[in-house]
């Protein structure tokens, strides 16, 4: 590993000091336009270089970032090469070696050997298989035969080296020979370069992971910038009547490369290369069709015209252009389906749903097996997000819990109301378009969900208050016949009994009298405990004035600030009955020093709010005294609100309509 790492740097600093005796070159040359092609040479190379170190400090199990390094590297042999031969045409009195004017004849397929290594070896450093080391053992043996077969040449150098001695000029008849075998090694090469890219086929074909193919894709990414540069060739020769603009096209192809390369090693899940390629084919495919009408138009109008006329042809393809917009979704979804499928899957069957829901064949609630079946990921979620939740909950109800997993948001009208929730496949950007798809199914699915908690609540609700009446009446009974009943029972006996003895003289009237009217007290006494219960008699001055008496009986300090007077009389007691069981709660389990209790009227509603100093963590049980105080809010039409953070103090707040 470190001798790959340090190889990769050592091939690195060589090419750097290659770039700068190209600026010396450059500057005794003097010539302006071979000086500006060695800077854009060198401005297309040396980022190669650099990302290829990169690669050897990253993955220094790997020769790929050797390779990336090497492909900058001859990227800048080639502009130094060519400044030479420049510099030497102006400036003749330049020592030139003459092993280096007899070796440069033949040197240009060693440009290609560190790319066609490259994908004979990517992404892993390794041959697919051991039976490709002939290809490897052709690719660096060719060029050398190649080179040395041009360097022994019984003909003359190529300009500008013709005026230079030939250091391993063969004789005369063996020219014929050395051309033939120079000509039988062209083909050969080209062979070669067709196996190393035929081995990245073979390579995905074989992959069986998801990252292996994600970084294959990438590469083949990098490399479709070469068919970039014959468009923009065609577009030259079409537009400018020249070759010049595919000097762009290999300068994109110059930085894609190993850009792409380095992506695929390092972070090949950056964007979801799918969509890429995608978009790519689509977009070339437009832009093949365009050309291809520009020039059938620029065509027939030199027929009629008897010349060009790139007005004509021009107004032609922007008809084209305008004709083919149409077209455009559906060829979009033709490359999807073969460059793309799970998106085009994923899409087909959002689609699909939608439709059946719509026409009450199916129902939204399958959204999550449809976008399981679709991507293949079986641990693929759909949450949603109810109104007044923090979390997710899935289709039944029950709190969905991400985990690490990626969450893709679903949005609607600026609102989170759910989230595509990534199982083992789907790359980021397929989910974020799945999830805004499929916004529409998920609001329907969220209403739903909220509709049916609100029925069972309300459904509960009647259930506990309809127990709480049962529980009511029976406590009513059993005061009434433990209390007032009994002490009129037994009034009424001590009442007969003396009516029995009063000829006999053996009563005594007045203290009979006094004790009864006693017990008639007692029993009014208890009648109105119990009447209180129901209604507070403290109601009849005001909701201030009873909530003031309640204060009053509180063992701690109570501030008390009322703001709403003259209220309905249900929304009154409800407003007692709220501050009351706060209060009692309060004081039975927080022990608070203070308590504090506001209720004000605003815009049609009543609000309550009692809050304590206390450690707070209060929750809601079901069966407890808050669970019935909301069951009493939530019947009149309000809202109750428990807010209670450990250590923070406990606030209940209630809001009740009131439109008198």
């Amino acid at each position: 590993m470190a001798t790959r790492r340090l190889s990769a740097t050592a091939a690195a600093v060589l090419t750097c000091l290659l770039a700068v005796a190209g600026v010396v070159l450059a500057v005794l040359t003097g010539d302006a336009g071979a000086a500006a092609a060695f800077a854009i040479g060198a401005a297309f190379g040396l980022p190669s270089v650099v990302l290829g170190v990169l690669v050897a400090v990253r993955r220094p199990d790997s020769v790929v970032g050797l390779l990336l390094v090497l492909v900058g590297a001859t990227t800048v042999w080639l502009t130094v090469s060519d400044l030479s031969a420049s510099a030497l045409a102006r400036r003749p009195d330049l020592a030139v070696s003459s092993w280096y004017a007899a070796l440069s004849q033949g040197d240009w397929m060693f440009l290609y050997v560190p790319a066609a290594l490259l994908m004979l070896v990517f992404p892993d450093g390794r041959l697919p298989s051991r039976r490709w080391r002939w290809a490897v053992a052709g690719l660096l043996v060719v060029p050398t035969l190649f080179t040395l077969i041009t360097a022994v040449d019984p003909g003359p150098f190529r300009q500008p080296f013709e005026s230079i001695p030939h250091p391993l000029r063969l004789s005369e008849p063996y020219g014929p020979v050395l051309g033939a075998v120079a000509l039988f090694l062209l083909p050969v090469f080209l062979g070669l370069l067709i196996a190393s890219a035929a081995a990245v086929v073979v390579r995905y074909r074989r992959a069986t992971g998801q990252v292996r193919r994600a970084q294959l894709k990438w590469f083949a990414l990098g490399a479709a910038f070469l068919p970039l540069t014959l468009l923009l060739c065609w577009a030259g020769y079409l537009l400018l009547g020249g070759p010049e603009l595919a000097v762009v096209g290999l300068a994109a192809t110059a930085l894609a490369i190993p850009v792409a390369t380095t992506i695929a090693v390092l972070r090949h899940d950056l964007y979801d290369i799918d969509r890429a390629i995608s978009t790519a084919v689509s977009y070339g495919l437009v832009t093949t069709v365009l050309l291809g009408f520009y020039t059938a138009a620029s065509f027939v109008a030199g027929l009629g015209a008897g010349r060009t006329s790139p007005a004509v042809a021009a107004a032609a393809t922007a008809v084209c252009a305008a004709a083919l917009s149409p077209l455009r979704s559906r060829l979009q979804r033709w490359v999807d389906g073969r460059f793309y499928p799970a998106r085009q899957a994923a899409l087909t069957a959002i689609e699909g749903l939608r439709v059946r829901t719509h026409s009450g064949q199916d129902r939204p609630e399958r959204l999550e097996q449809a976008l399981r079946e679709a991507l293949r990921d079986p641990l693929l979620r759909v949450g949603y997000r109810l109104p007044g939740a923090s979390g997710l909950v899935d289709v039944a109800g029950t709190t969905l819990d991400p985990g690490e997993a990626h969450v893709a948001p679903v949005r609607l009208g600026g609102h989170d109301i759910g989230a595509i929730v990534r199982g083992g496949t789907g790359s980021r950007e397929l989910l974020r378009e799945v999830a805004s798809a499929c916004a529409l199914l998920i609001e329907v699915v969220r209403l739903r969900i909220e509709v049916s908690r609100a029925l069972d609540e309300a459904e509960a609700s009647r259930t506990r208050l309809l127990h709480a009446g049962y529980e009511e009446r029976r406590r009513l009974e059993r005061d009434l016949h433990d209390g007032a009943q009994q002490r009129l029972v037994s009034l009424g006996m001590a009442i007969r009994l003396a009516q029995r003895h009063l000829a006999d003289g053996t009563v005594d009237v007045d203290d009979l009298l006094d004790h009864s009217v006693s017990q008639l007290a007692s029993a009014v006494v208890e009648l109105r405990q119990i009447a209180h219960g129901l209604r507070p008699s403290s109601l009849d001055d005001g909701l201030g004035n009873a909530l003031a008496v309640l204060a009053g009986r509180a063992p701690v300090p109570v501030r008390l600030e009322v703001a709403a007077d003259d209220l309905p009389e249900d929304v009154a007691m409800t407003a007692y009955y709220v501050a009351s069981e706060a209060m009692t709660n309060a004081v039975k389990h927080a022990g608070p020093a203070a308590i504090g209790v506001r209720v004000h009227r605003v815009a049609g509603q009543v609000t309550v709010r009692i809050g304590d100093d206390g450690p707070g963590g209060a929750t809601m049980r079901p069966g407890a005294g808050l669970a019935g105080l909301a069951d009493r809010v939530e019947a009149a039409g309000g809202t109750l609100r428990l807010t209670s953070p450990a250590g923070g103090g406990t606030v209940v707040e209630a809001v009740l309509p009131c439109v008198w």
